[in-house]
């Protein structure tokens, strides 16, 4: 499932498929995106880079087309490839850094960058 917060520029992605659940949040105020891999139990941070991640209004725009046409292709999925390295845990100054909505999702777990 996906909700966009329009007025915080802010976007959830919400995976529930077993081993490969997930919660993304998308933070186009901040410029970061984290996600919360359940099977790992860790959070992955990454800069929004706009050469590759669709803009807040274009993301709501594929989400549409995608679930009213399922069947057709679209050249623009957004894939993001983890690699695990060294990881930390989140301090107040990445807190501040990242902002509010990422804080919540990945307080107290290992953070990747």
């Amino acid at each position: 499932t996906m909700t966009i917060h329009n007025e915080e520029h802010i976007v959830d992605v919400h995976v529930r498929s077993g081993v490969y659940s997930s919660d993304t949040i998308f933070d186009y105020t901040r410029g970061y995106i984290a996600t919360k891999l359940f099977s790992r139990n860790a959070c992955f941070i990454m800069k929004i880079k706009q050469e590759f991640i669709p803009e807040l209004q274009e993301i709501g725009r594929l989400a549409f087309e995608r679930q009213t046409m399922k069947d057709m292709y679209s050249p623009n999925n957004v894939w993001a490839q983890f690699q695990a390295g060294s990881s930390r845990m989140g301090h107040l100054k990445d807190w501040i850094l990242y902002g509010k909505h990422i804080e919540k999702l990945c307080t107290g777990l290992p953070l990747y960058q």
